[in-house]
C-alpha cells in the first residue's frame, strides 16, 4: 500500500528519508512513466528540487507544517508566478503569469514541492480530457481508456503515484468524474469554500479548486491547507469547525441520515448501480437512516448547466485575442483580421462550441428565453437541495454514469458527452460540496465512483462519511502497479 500525507510526514521528521531524496524518487517516476501516461504537460524539477532542500530546513524546526517536503502537482490551469500556465490550449502557448494563485500560495509557504503542471481539456471544457492541445492523458488503470476530465492529468498522476496529493478544478464534475474513472479520491469543496483567485476561469459561478489524492484523509488535510476566506477573491468565505478537518474523520455514522434520490440512478449502468447500493446498505447495517427523496427539478440540471457554464465562459474567454498574451497569428491584414484568425487557430472545437453556445444564449432575443430562465430554474433546483439537506445529512450517489470511455471518445456526438455529466453538474449548481470515492471495479477492471454530497459548508460530515466508507468497505485505492513506491 502506498504511503499518504501522514505517512510520509512521519519518515521526514523521523529523518528517514529527506524531503530532497523524496523528490527524487518521484522525478525519478515522473521521467519513467510518464512519457506514456502523459499525465504531466510542465515539469519543474529544477524549482522542486530547490523546495524540497527549502523544505528539509523547514523540516528540522518542530512546527513545520505538515505537507512540508511532500511532492504535488497543479493543474495547469492554476496559476503559478514564472511557470507556463497554459490551460492547455493554443491560445496561451507560452503565456507564464506574473503571480501565483491563493492556493498555491498557501501551499508554497507550507513547504509544499511543485512537481510539474498536470494535463487538462482544453480549458476545463471536455469529460475526458481529450481536447488538451498537448494530446490525451492515458487511464493508469487501463491506458486503453480515458482518465475522464478536466483533470484528467491530475488524477492520472495520482492514481500512478506520480505525485502525493495534485489540486484541480470542478465546474461540472471536473475533479470528481476523473477521480471516479481512475479510482482515487476527488473533493469539490462548496463554492466559495476555496479561493478562485489565480484560476483561469471557465464558469466563474461553478468553478472550484479542490485536492485530488489516494485517501479521504489525505483530501481533508490537504482542504484544511487551502480553504478560508482571501480578500481577492470576494466570493470566498472563511469557517472554522475548530479543529482540523482530518482530525475530525473517525466519526460513527449512527443516526447519520443518508439520502437516496431516485433521480441521480436513473440511466445508471446497472453495475455501477448495484455497487453504490451495496455502499448504501453498509451504510445502514452500521446504523445509519436512509431517506428515499426526489429532487424533481434535477432532471433539467443538465440543460441548466450548460446554458450557464458556456454563458460565462463566452464572457470570461474574451480577453484571448491575441494582443496582450500568448498565440497570435502569423499573417493579418487588421486588427479586427488579426482577432478572428488568432482566436480561430487558438481555441480548439470544443472551446470554439461552447463560446459560440454561450454567445447565442446571451444574444439580444434569446437573452430571456434561455440565459434568464436558466437562472431562474438555477434557484429552483437550490432550493429542492436546501429542502433535502433539512431531511438528510448527506446525500449517496454514483460519480458517474459509466465507467472510463475508451480513448477517441472525441468521435462522439458533443450531446452524447455532455449526458456524462448528469451525476455531477447538479451539485455545481447548487455550490454544495461533494467527494467522489472509489467504489469497486466493473467487469473491465475499471473503477466505479461513489459521490457523496452535503450541504454548505458541510465539508466535515462528508468527508466524515466518505472515510467511514473507505475504512469499512475494504476498497483498495491506488491499485495501479508504478510510481513511486518508498
Amino acid at each position: 500500500m502506498r504511503m499518504g500525507i501522514t505517512e510520509l510526514a512521519v519518515k521526514l521528521r523521523k529523518r528517514e528519508i529527506s524531503a530532497v531524496e523524496l523528490t527524487k524518487a518521484y522525478i525519478d517516476a515522473i521521467e519513467k512513466l510518464n512519457p506514456t501516461l502523459n499525465a504531466y504537460v510542465h515539469l519543474t524539477f529544477d524549482t522542486a528540487l530547490e523546495a524540497a532542500e527549502q523544505a528539509d530546513q523547514m523540516l528540522k524546526e518542530d512546527d513545520a507544517p505538515l505537507l512540508c517536503g511532500i511532492p504535488m502537482a497543479l493543474k495547469d490551469n492554476i496559476c503559478t508566478d514564472g511557470i507556463p500556465t497554459t490551460c492547455c490550449s493554443k491560445i496561451l502557448e507560452g503565456f507564464k503569469p506574473y503571480y501565483d494563485a491563493t492556493v498555491w500560495e498557501r501551499l508554497k509557504k507550507q513547504g509544499a514541492v511543485l512537481l510539474g503542471k498536470t494535463n487538462m481539456d482544453e480549458f476545463g471544457m471536455g469529460s475526458t480530457s481529450e481536447t488538451s492541445c498537448y494530446g490525451a492523458p492515458l487511464n493508469p488503470r487501463n491506458t486503453n481508456y480515458v482518465t475522464g476530465g478536466s483533470s484528467g492529468g491530475s488524477a492520472a498522476a495520482i492514481c500512478a503515484n506520480l505525485a502525493v496529493y495534485s489540486l484541480g478544478s470542478d465546474t461540472g464534475g471536473s475533479i470528481r468524474q476523473p477521480a471516479s474513472f481512475c479510482g482515487v479520491v476527488g473533493l469539490k469543496p462548496t463554492y466559495g469554500a476555496v479561493s478562485r483567485y489565480g484560476l483561469i476561469a471557465y464558469g466563474s459561478s461553478l468553478d472550484q479548486i479542490g485536492p485530488l489524492t489516494n485517501s479521504v484523509k489525505d483530501a481533508a488535510i490537504v482542504f484544511d491547507a487551502i480553504k478560508g476566506v482571501d480578500r481577492r477573491d470576494q466570493t470566498s468565505v472563511d469557517y472554522d469547525y475548530g479543529s482540523s478537518m482530518a482530525e475530525c474523520l473517525d466519526r460513527d455514522i449512527k443516526g447519520i441520515r443518508i439520502g437516496v434520490a431516485e433521480e441521480f440512478f436513473d440511466g445508471i449502468n446497472p453495475e455501477i448501480k448495484s455497487k453504490v447500493e451495496e455502499a448504501i446498505k453498509l451504510f445502514e447495517r452500521n446504523g445509519a437512516v436512509i431517506e428515499n427523496i426526489r429532487i424533481p427539478a434535477m432532471k433539467l440540471a443538465l440543460p441548466v448547466y450548460y446554458i450557464i457554464a458556456c454563458a460565462e465562459a463566452s464572457s470570461n474567454l474574451g480577453r484571448y485575442d491575441g494582443i496582450r498574451y500568448g498565440y497570435r497569428t502569423a499573417s493579418y491584414s487588421s486588427i479586427d483580421d488579426m482577432i478572428v484568425k488568432t482566436r480561430s487557430e487558438g481555441f480548439g472545437d470544443e472551446v470554439k462550441r461552447r463560446i459560440m453556445l454561450g454567445t447565442y444564449v446571451l444574444s439580444s432575443g434569446y437573452y430571456d428565453a434561455y440565459y434568464k430562465k436558466a437562472c431562474l430554474i438555477r434557484e429552483e433546483i437550490n432550493r429542492e437541495f436546501d429542502a433535502v439537506f433539512e431531511k438528510c445529512d448527506v446525500l449517496v450517489a454514483p460519480t458517474a454514469p459509466s465507467t472510463a470511455f475508451p480513448l477517441n471518445c472525441k468521435r462522439k456526438s458533443p450531446v452524447e458527452m455532455y449526458l456524462a455529466d448528469i451525476c455531477t453538474v447538479p451539485v455545481n449548481i447548487a455550490g454544495v460540496p461533494a467527494i467522489s470515492v472509489p467504489c469497486g471495479e466493473d467487469a473491465n477492471g475499471l473503477p466505479i465512483g461513489m459521490q457523496i454530497i452535503g450541504r454548505r459548508f458541510g465539508e466535515v460530515t462528508v468527508l466524515q462519511v466518505a472515510h467511514f466508507y473507505e475504512q469499512n468497505a475494504g476498497q483498495i485505492i491506488g491499485a495501479y502497479e508504478g510510481g513511486v513506491r518508498i
